[in-house]
């Protein structure tokens, strides 16, 4: 046998097969630049059906939903922008200190608010009927307080010493993009393509600087701290190093404001959102008539799928494909009735025991 591969080896390096060895060799080369090439053209169709169907669907609701809200949103003559002016003059006109203060009040009340809903049901289990929608029904029953104490005291530093300079730089970055804080409200039809263009450049931003995140260079420096709660709760949202806290919550929920030097009121609504939305991407319970947080409750149990908001980014780089092959995909989408989808998509009980077993060795 030796003695065969010896002279299959010595007759391949002769030179009559020299030829057929180059044509192997450059077709070897050939076949992973048609495969990639394969893979960018199914990336670019995706993204052109994606981007025109969002198109086809704004230009719809433009020549219908909007025409309502466009009318509500002008009602009362002046309404909105009458009350704007009211919060405009309990400043005295300073914009400064509507910018920075007002920003950091709207936020902080906002997020203690809503994330206290949620961080209620966690530390008392009450009411026990809504425990029925917990994604992981056997973790933090309830919280550990001194784990949810120091989760807290770093919530707070990043509100208080992070937030805080960061809104005194948007200020000056907005005053020069030409943000305005006045009384010209813009249209809802405006509002509406500002949001848009908001929702896409977050997704880009907080995907991106996620990836890089969970980097082995950079993942136990930064971004570990974040997934030490591999079930979190809602008020874990902003529980991160400072540096994460820059890089993946905050930059990219600014960089479509500013590209579209949008008015402080507007930018007040889309901090709303994206507070709202990342509270109950951590929340831990998939409620009626709430976003799904199935694919970011699945990121903190998995840590190597769904590092995007909308989804978009990791079906086209396959970051999905073990979040897609699992029960979690098929409940994840907007429950408008009140069986918990737990119960309607049930878990393998193997699968579950074994989850439970990796969940302890962590």
């Amino acid at each position: 046998m030796a003695a065969c591969e010896m002279g299959e080896e010595s007759c391949c390096a002769g030179p009559s097969r020299a030829p057929a060895n180059n044509n192997s060799e450059s077709q070897d080369k050939k076949a992973p630049s048609a495969e990639l090439m394969s893979q960018w053209a199914d990336t670019i169709k995706k993204v052109v059906f994606i981007v025109g169907g969002a198109i086809i669907v704004f230009a719809a609701a433009c020549n219908s939903l909007t025409w309502h809200m466009q009318s509500f949103w002008g009602a009362s003559g002046d309404f909105w922008n009458r009350h704007w002016m009211k919060i405009y003059n309990a400043f005295g006109g300073n914009i400064f200190l509507l910018s920075v203060v007002g920003s950091q009040a709207v936020t902080m009340t906002f997020y203690w608010l809503f994330s206290g809903f949620f961080l209620i049901i966690d530390v008392t289990g009450k009411p026990a009927f809504v425990l029925k929608y917990k994604i992981q029904d056997d973790q933090n029953m309830p919280v550990a307080w001194l784990k949810l104490k120091n989760a807290l005291k770093t919530v707070l530093f990043n509100q208080m010493f992070v937030n805080l300079p960061f809104s005194v730089v948007l200020y000056f970055i907005m005053q020069w993009r030409g943000g305005s804080v006045h009384a010209d409200l813009p249209t809802f039809k405006w509002v509406l393509l500002e949001i848009a263009v908001f929702l896409i450049f977050e997704e880009i931003g907080f995907y991106y600087f996620h990836r890089l995140l969970h980097h082995p260079r950079f993942y136990k420096h930064f971004h570990k701290k974040h997934h030490e709660w591999t079930a979190p709760i809602g008020v874990t949202a902003i529980y991160a190093h400072p540096v994460e806290h820059i890089l993946a919550n905050m930059l990219p929920s600014v960089i479509g404001p500013l590209i579209m030097g949008s008015h402080l009121a507007i930018l007040w609504m889309w901090f709303i959102i994206v507070e709202g939305s990342a509270i109950v991407a951590h929340c831990g319970y998939h409620f009626p008539l709430l976003p799904s947080p199935e694919a970011h409750d699945f990121h903190h149990l998995k840590f190597t799928n769904c590092f995007g908001t909308l989804g978009i980014l990791d079906r086209l780089h396959g970051t999905d494909n073990l979040f897609r092959g699992s029960k979690k995909y098929s409940r994840h989408t907007l429950l408008l009735g009140v069986t918990p989808l737990s119960q309607t998509f049930p878990d393998d009980p193997k699968e579950k025991q074994k989850q439970k077993l990796e969940t302890k060795t962590d």
